[in-house]
């Protein structure tokens, strides 16, 4: 973490800004050999911008890669069992890196809160919160209301959050979201059931169960909204590791037709459209 920003920093964006902006982080980027040229929109040298850049000699809010804030930022990037394509876990206002805890499963954020508000939730617990993804939710909801309750009740130290959903800043201790795929895609995380060990490393980069998900059934819940412009989202919707963008690709329509067809018209597509 180089640059000493708000929340957890000394500065505001618009105090960076002061000092040289994000031409400061480029520089230092730049510096340590972690990006590669390229034009710009303007068709510009993206180095030679950044290096043209008017900056303070004496800024103080952006420090060399050599010599960091923090030797890790607020956030890590896990996989596993549970996130076979990715998963966010939040590292800052809290020094854990490893959670090994029996699962307590629920299917909406609601679920979830009144199990917290009716003292359900024990230490070492793994709070998971699923069907609150992108096409789940449908909108990918923000967990704020059970970490802040997890807290309420002395529990933010000793239990963890695991959700499909999303979190922001303003969200308390150790929680994993983004988990993908999302349970409302048949995900691994809607084969999880109460008590399974859930283990969340962040050194290993690692978010796994000591559970056989193989021979287990997806769990399934009932679409939210049906009508509108919410379950159409909810219906076109890509995963939260591909952006949750709403774009099907050609490929994947291809796909999903070539599926129902027959041989015959299978062999009019492919000489229809391109690999």
């Amino acid at each position: 973490m180089i640059a000493d920003l708000k929340p957890g920093g000394r500065y505001t964006a618009a105090e960076m800004y002061e000092q040289g902006g994000t031409a400061l982080v480029a520089q230092a980027l730049i510096t340590a050999g972690l990006i590669e040229d390229i034009p710009t929109v303007a068709g510009r040298s993206f180095f030679a911008d950044a290096k043209n850049a008017t900056t303070l000699p004496t800024q103080d809010v952006v420090r060399p890669v050599s010599d960091p804030i923090k030797p890790r930022g607020g956030y890590s990037i896990l996989y596993g069992d549970l996130a076979p394509e990715g998963c966010i876990v939040k590292l800052a206002g809290h020094g854990r890196e490893k959670h090994t805890g029996p699962a307590r499963v629920f299917d909406s954020e609601e679920a979830a809160f009144a199990a917290v508000q009716a003292r359900k939730i024990q230490a070492g617990d793994v709070v998971v919160i699923r069907f609150e993804g992108p096409a789940g939710g449908p909108g990918m909801r923000e967990m704020l209301a059970v970490t802040a309750a997890l807290v309420g009740q002395g529990l933010g130290n000793d239990v963890a959050l695991l959700t499909d959903g999303r979190f922001s800043g303003a969200t308390h201790g150790f929680m994993v979201g983004h988990v993908s795929p999302e349970a409302a895609h048949g995900g691994p995380i809607a084969k999880l059931r109460d008590g399974d060990l859930v283990t969340i490393d962040v050194n290993a980069r690692r978010l796994d169960v000591a559970a056989d998900l193989s021979s287990r059934s997806v769990a399934r819940i009932a679409p939210r909204v049906r009508h509108g412009v919410l379950a159409k989202y909810a219906r076109d919707v890509r995963s939260a590791s591909q952006g949750a963008v709403t774009s099907p690709g050609l490929l994947d329509d291809t796909r999903r037709i070539e599926a129902a067809l027959t041989t015959d018209a299978r062999d009019d597509i492919d000489r229809a459209v391109p690999a």
